[in-house]
């Protein structure tokens, strides 16, 4: 009996480490947009949730219309693959639209404005999108990905998640290459230690800023799509609590940091899903799967209390 016992422990604990990788896969893609924002501009991008909202319903859109859960085959992978290109690009067009009209007038403003601009943002676009088009009911992403899975003694993965951590970590490699070996990355990481400095070198600062902000949306639009083939269920208030997890993350890992986003991401999703069951395995206790919040927020009261500057603590500049 102790080995079958320990066989189906194994297990337990296995597909919740799978469950929370998958999970924090989509919070550092979500994450990366609010370290980005912040390294250059010193902004908490309060309004980066509801980016992520609208790539998820763009990727929805093009699901159904291709077919829904009527696609099978090689249709079914140019589908997702055209799903995410529709997210990346509805999530950019927002992005650019939000800095242009509610970050960009504020720009020297006292930090304090373009904060509550942000805010006001993100009620406005969850409204819009929840009330104005949805009439408050949620909408639902075609079951389309093959069922199915690999298994390796307790652990088990299934395709879907498979594809959501490998894709992620594309993505994710992708975008520090950009930032690190490409002009626009050279010029986004000038304008993060100083502005007045970069435009006397010659970069366009605005533009910059402005491919920061592309560049951190694409990261979102594509969590979006993965949050709905994993989840199913989408509405125009879904971007909060992923939003508020994700900059908890990109605190976790060190504001300002890609690496400490990617860090910070997983970490999180580790902690608010292996937390809960662990809590759970004190005798007499019987915690919901609502309690993954309360975990993943206090990993940032903690992380606020004890190192503000998260694991990857960054370097200070004086910015101008």
């Amino acid at each position: 009996m102790i080995a079958p016992l320990f066989l189906t422990g194994a297990e337990f604990w296995a597909d919740q480490t799978v469950n929370g990788l998958t999970t924090g896969s989509i919070y550092a893609l979500i994450a990366l947009g609010y370290t980005m924002v912040y390294g250059v501009l010193q902004l908490i991008n309060f309004a980066h949730g509801e980016v992520f909202m609208i790539g998820a319903f763009a990727g929805y859109g093009v699901l159904v219309g291709m077919g829904g859960d009527d696609l099978t085959g090689v249709m079914v992978a140019l589908a997702i693959v055209l799903a995410l290109l529709a997210a990346a690009v509805a999530s950019a067009a927002t992005s650019v639209t939000i800095e242009r009209i509610a970050y960009r007038p504020l720009r020297n403003a006292p930090r304090l404005a373009p904060l509550i601009s942000a805010i006001g943002v993100s009620v406005f676009l969850s409204h819009l999108v929840d009330d104005g088009f949805l009439g408050g009911q949620s909408k639902f992403y075609p079951l389309i990905f093959p069922n199915g899975g690999i298994s390796l003694g307790p652990l088990s993965v299934s395709y879907l998640q498979m594809f959501l951590m490998g894709s992620s970590l594309l993505m994710m490699a992708a975008l520090y290459w950009v930032v690190q070996r490409t002009g626009a990355g050279r010029a986004i990481r000038a304008v993060a230690e100083s502005r007045t400095n970069a435009s006397l070198m010659g970069i366009d600062v605005n533009r910059a800023i402005v491919i920061t902000f592309v560049l951190g949306a694409i990261m979102a639009g594509f969590a979006g799509v993965l949050y709905g083939l994993f989840l199913s269920s989408i509405r125009g208030s879904m971007g909060f609590i992923p939003g508020v997890k994700a900059f908890t993350a990109a605190v976790l890992g060190g504001i300002g940091s890609i690496p400490g986003a990617v860090v910070g991401g997983y970490g999180l999703g580790l902690a608010e899903t292996l937390g809960r069951e662990v809590l759970n395995e004190i005798p007499g206790v019987n915690l919901p799967n609502e309690w993954k919040d309360v975990v993943a927020f206090s990993v940032l009261v903690l992380i606020l209390i004890f190192r503000p500057t998260g694991i990857f603590k960054q370097k200070e500049t004086k910015r101008a």
